[in-house]
């Protein structure tokens, strides 16, 4: 494949057949096993005698990893000519499997089932369904693996209804949904959400080109979306369009599960995306800020991320999902995701300027207190995404996560501010991703590009030595995170004591309390069902130069029993005696005390307004588009 940015690898969505009159590969689902996490399959493979491998895909678009989920794939059977069919696992590539096609055969049946686990993007729950196609099929390996039409159907429980970006040929009343054909990458870029209590919002009534938010629940409470939500819901689907242009979809569908049950999270794909969160995401407050803006961030991805695509990362496309990817450039493809799918939040009102400015805090004082920072670059956390996404907890910190999230938001952030204060205000990022990301529209393509690629659309915008400027915030080992500009846009960095209304929420919803930037901890629980358990410690900070160690469990503060409550009383209180907080605390039984000598109080990161500069924040937040009519 060329490495240069003018590649564009058309994408087969339209119903035709792949190549002459080559039958399509029938995929039937039964998913009406899904309230116990059991998903039935069958196929039939159009094949030639001879060997065949059957692959299940590996390396998942949007996971950035070898997470294809192969583990859970039981009780294959492979049949020709109404005869079993023996297969043989690779012994070096867990995903295929190999066979030997018999003589005069012509089609293939092949019959498994998929186990789902909670964390798994193809679950369920009693209530609602995801289907992730990538889940669910074997397909057989070669280079024309993506030119292969799938003709898929999936069978729900009764009553359930579903969304999905995927083009629907018809739906039968026992549950039965035939869909149109679709080639191998469209159909895994295309999931499917339903459940019993579903919702359909039209987010731009009239609109040639659809757009809509797709809701299932485990309530019939947790599907009632307010006036005011679908407001900032379609204003962020104007704001969108606004700054890209028209979409690179025929339709768009922002699909949303609220469940305690499955994690929350969010993958990106063409025409739709994958977001999921708690319950009463829609209906409690603290709920809402944790929500915040994960749809907003997977809608950028449309454009940032599949249409325009770093030439590693796009494994299934000029590939087949079996080849690893080289995500060095995740910087790119989720930092400026990370920046846009924040400032359509702020230009939408799914966040608030207050909430905005809390969210840039939080990534500066977190990247800072990243202890790896000392010695891992911005961007090894990017190359070595596929290890990072699933490190444990425990010293994080030390290790450095997927930091290009974050601190590439606030990298993009720098840039931004760079080019409008260079530009008088006459320019800005906006002007960048409208001609790298906009272009026509219509069906979903892919265009490639390469750091240089980036580098000279920028310096279209505004001249500048746009490498020296990424190499220093992103491939040079940085002890602070970069806050120019935040800066540089009118604001500094400051610490209060006041709690900022998204670590509270987060403490509400999660049970994880926050004690970051004081004692350098962060713990699980309360203390109403048991000791506290430290989550993670930042190397340097006081609790860890006292001793404290991840996995620990706080049992007694100054001599009672651990609450939260009294752990925040203990740093008050400190602050005004000058006595080191005393902790009892268990170490896989062994009881020891710890006296943590700190007496800087509660403390958490804030954004103050610096009356030197303008405030180029506020006017990076300010709306581009007109608000669309009232739902």
């Amino acid at each position: 494949m060329s490495r240069g940015g003018a590649l564009v690898l058309a994408l087969s969505f339209a119903a035709a057949a792949a190549s002459g009159e080559e039958r399509p590969i029938v995929l039937v689902v039964d998913a009406t096993d899904a309230p116990r996490r059991i998903f039935h399959v069958r196929e039939s493979i159009p094949v030639s005698p001879g060997p065949l491998t059957l692959a299940y895909p590996k390396w998942i678009p949007g996971e950035h990893g070898a997470e294809g989920p192969v583990t859970d794939l039981v009780a294959l059977k492979v049949t020709a000519l109404g005869r079993p069919v023996a297969w043989k696992r690779s012994a070096t590539e867990m995903w295929n499997f190999e066979i030997v096609v018999p003589e005069s055969a012509t089609d293939l049946e092949v019959t498994f089932d998929y186990l789902a686990s909670a964390s798994a993007y193809t679950s369920a729950t009693a209530k609602l369904a995801w289907i992730n196609w990538w889940s669910l099929l074997l397909y057989p390996r070669g280079p024309e693996a993506n030119d292969r039409m799938y003709r898929a159907s999936l069978t729900l429980p009764q009553g359930w209804k579903f969304g999905t970006a995927l083009p629907v040929l018809a739906t039968q009343a026992r549950g039965e949904i035939a869909f149109a054909p679709a080639s191998l990458v469209t159909l895994i870029d295309s999931p499917l959400l339903a459940g019993q209590y579903f919702r359909t919002v039209d987010l731009a009534p009239g609109d040639r080109v659809g757009h809509f938010l797709d809701i299932a629940g485990d309530s019939p409470g947790s599907i009632q979306i307010g006036s005011e939500d679908i407001a900032r819901y379609r204003r962020l689907v104007a704001e969108a369009r606004a700054l890209f242009g028209p979409g690179h979809y025929r339709s768009y569908h922002l699909l949303l599960s609220l469940t305690d049950q499955l994690p929350s999270t969010g993958l990106e794909h063409h025409e739709s995306s994958d977001n999921r969160a708690a319950e009463r995401a829609l209906l409690d407050e603290s709920a809402r800020r944790v929500l915040g803006v994960l749809l907003s961030h997977e809608y950028v991805h449309s454009w940032n991320g599949k249409y325009r695509s770093p030439v590693g990362l796009v494994s299934g496309v000029s590939d087949d999902y079996q080849v690893p990817v080289d995500s060095e450039l995740l910087w790119i493809y989720e930092g400026l995701t990370e920046y846009y799918g924040e400032i359509l939040g702020a230009r939408s009102g799914i966040r608030s300027p207050e909430l905005s400015r809390e969210a840039l805090a939080l990534f500066v004082s977190r990247m800072d207190r990243q202890a790896g920072r000392q010695w891992r670059p911005l961007v090894d956390t990017a190359a070595a995404a596929q290890l990072l996404y699933y490190g444990r907890p425990e010293w994080a910190s030390w290790r450095r996560g997927v930091d290009f999230y974050s601190e590439g938001a606030l990298v993009w952030l720098d840039a931004d501010v760079l080019i409008r204060r260079k530009s008088g205000g006459r320019k800005s990022l906006d002007d960048f991703v409208v001609a790298f990301h906009g272009g026509p529209g219509g069906a979903p393509a892919v265009k490639t590009y390469t750091a240089q690629d980036v580098y000279a659309g920028l310096n279209a915008v505004v001249p500048h030595d746009w490498a020296a400027f990424f190499r220093e915030r992103v491939y040079e080992v940085a002890p602070q995170a970069p806050r120019s500009g935040i800066e540089n846009a009118g604001w500094k960095l400051a610490y209060r004591e006041e709690q900022p209304a998204l670590i509270a929420a987060t403490e509400e919803e999660t049970d994880e309390y926050d004690f970051w930037d004081s004692l350098g901890i962060v713990v699980h629980g309360d203390g109403t069902d048991g000791p506290g358990v430290v989550v993670d410690v930042v190397p340097g900070m006081p609790a860890a130069a006292s001793g404290v160690g991840p996995g620990m469990k706080l049992v007694a503060v100054g001599g009672r029993r651990y609450k939260m409550e009294l752990l925040r009383d203990a740093l008050r209180l400190a602050r005004q005696n000058g006595e080191p907080i005393e902790l009892l605390v268990e170490n896989a039984e062994i009881y020891q005390t710890f006296r943590i000598d700190y007496r800087g109080g509660e403390k958490y990161p804030w954004l103050e307004r610096d009356p030197s500069q303008p405030d180029l924040l506020s006017a990076i937040g300010r709306p581009r588009a007109p608000a669309p009519g009232a739902p």
